[in-house]
């Protein structure tokens, strides 16, 4: 069966299914599809087709082109199934696949499958302008068609903006990426384009929306550095911007994935950096919630990625912009400008904290039991916030530290950027001020921990002391009641209806007697027991 196969390959090239043999035992598939006629499943090794390796296949990062048939290998034709067959697996994918829309149903194997990325030319390398040109055409197209469905009056382009207005809160309290249900993506500036060559900082909804009329959003990256800061991009713009820049997958992986580990990776073109900022809104519940930012420096400009509104690209913009004539604004410096930003903005939340130590350990030792009702919940909310700063701290200067000691390794091939010598100066200032707030806030930590220590023992004694009164006064209860209780017990007998001494006399003598005695003995008593200091 295996040569005869053979021959029908090397004149035909692929198998037909009316060639097929009958269903018999060796032909699995037959048996569990029933009438339908498949391929047998090959009986030796010689039989099968092997596939070729990555390095074969043509394309700059993974493709899904079909592998080059030899002349002595088997093709199994399943490109033409019989009517039946495709609607049997239409109706699988309808059942399996009814609730939740995948975007690999339309796609090709390249967004399931990632393989070994080739090694590139430095002229490969670069930012792929025709496809920038293709996506925004497209879009443009997308947006043409949806613009003649919406009225005239709620049509706009982009905004222009010498300085970038803040964003406002668009997302849900209930998710970092779930957006309010009122704002709609269409109503969101997302995307800020920022270049020196440009008059203005460019706000737009999409990249499509960046070009004015007459201009390419290509020619306009060809002028010089740039910056494109993106807000909670979408699946397709991820992809798109990875063929675009040629940004490796496992890039594109973390961006999407929102990867929550600080680091610094260098790859063929650029460098990939994730740094983690924090929620400033003190009204918000999601305060000091890590906020992730992911920078990818190019040789050309900078990319930037945020799911949340954030305000150090707005800072670091207008920053540039006060410094532009004394500076020289390159990809290297946009990078240093957003860490250094992101790293100031942990100082007044540590000047606080360390003013609200002082004051704890101040207080701890000082207020009376009646004012230290809310000491404890203060130490214990400035601790906590003394942990989410270490947490968000601990990681940066390791990564500032990588990001200089592998920039300064000037690439051979010239397509990675190289830090410049005063970037790296200005680097090492930032790791230096990192470093200077983990010392400060471990040493913060250390003094709530034993300001926390003092208020716990202070109330251990207080609570002692207390005991200490409670018990003497019950052994002075004790010692009262040792001396009431003979002198009910005598008066309790000669008050009962019985025979007792000198219940037939009717003068005072036997009461004053008995009253005398135990004036007598309440007084020894009282006396003894002040002698021994019980009372």
């Amino acid at each position: 069966m295996a040569r005869s196969k053979k021959r029908g390959h090397k004149n035909n090239g692929r198998v037909r299914h009316d060639e097929i043999p009958e269903p018999s035992v060796r032909s699995p598939l037959n048996m569990f599809f029933g009438g339908h006629r498949y391929a047998p499943i090959p009986e030796s090794d010689n039989d099968h087709e092997v596939a070729p390796p990555p390095s074969a296949i043509g394309h700059e990062y993974y493709s899904s082109s079909p592998p080059r048939m030899e002349e002595n290998n088997i093709l199994i034709d399943i490109d033409a199934p019989t009517q039946q067959t495709l609607t049997a697996m239409s109706d699988a994918n309808t059942m399996y696949n009814s609730d939740v829309e995948t975007e690999s149903q339309n796609d090709s194997v390249e967004g399931d499958v990632c393989f070994p990325t080739p090694t590139k030319r430095e002229e490969e390398a670069g930012i792929d302008y025709e496809a920038l040109e293709g996506y925004v055409l497209e879009e443009q197209r997308e947006q043409s068609k949806m613009a003649e469905q919406e009225p005239q009056n709620v049509r706009r382009r982009r905004r222009l903006s010498n300085v970038a207005v803040p964003d406002s809160r668009r997302f849900s309290f209930y998710g970092d990426r779930m957006k309010h249900p009122e704002v709609s993506d269409a109503d969101m500036y997302r995307i800020t384009y920022y270049s020196p060559a440009e008059p203005s900082t460019i706000h737009a909804r999409t990249l499509s929306e960046i070009p004015s009329r007459n201009q390419k959003l290509s020619d306009m990256l060809k002028k010089g550095c740039f910056w494109i800061d993106v807000m909670n991009p979408t699946d397709a713009e991820m992809r798109a911007l990875g063929k675009i820049f040629r940004i490796h997958p496992l890039t594109c992986e973390d961006i999407i994935m929102e990867e929550q580990r600080e680091k610094c990776e260098v790859f063929l073109n650029y460098y990939f950096i994730c740094f983690r900022s924090f929620e400033p809104d003190q009204f918000s519940p999601n305060y000091l919630q890590p906020l992730g930012l992911y920078i990818l420096v190019l040789k050309e400009g900078v990319l930037t990625f945020h799911f949340r509104p954030m305000p150090h690209p707005h800072n670091v913009r207008k920053r540039i912009k006060q410094l532009k004539d004394y500076i020289n604004v390159t990809p290297d410096w946009i990078c240093y400008g957003l860490l250094d930003d992101i790293t100031d903005s942990f100082a007044p939340l540590i000047r606080a904290i360390e003013f609200e130590v002082d004051s704890i350990d101040e207080l701890v030792l000082i207020l009376k039991e009646s004012e230290q009702s809310d000491m404890l919940r203060r130490i214990g909310y400035c601790r906590k916030r003394m942990m989410s700063l270490l947490r968000l701290l601990v990681s940066k200067a390791d990564v500032v530290k990588t990001l200089v000691k592998r920039g300064e390794a000037k690439p051979q091939d010239g397509t990675r950027p190289a830090l410049s010598s005063e970037v790296a100066l200005y680097l090492g200032d930032v790791q230096d001020h990192i470093i200077t707030m983990l010392q400060s806030l471990n040493h913060y930590e250390k003094i709530s921990s034993r300001s926390h220590s003092n208020y716990l023992a202070q109330i251990s004694i207080e609570m002692t002391q207390t005991n200490n009164e409670i018990n003497d006064i019950l052994s002075k209860l004790t010692a009262l009641g040792s001396v009431l209780i003979p002198m009910n017990l005598v008066t309790g007998l000669w008050g009962m209806n019985v025979q007792v001494p000198g219940q037939y006399q009717e003068d005072l003598t036997w009461f004053t007697a008995i009253m005398v005695a135990i004036l007598t003995f309440c007084v020894a008593s009282t006396l003894l027991m002040r002698y021994y200091n019980i009372v």
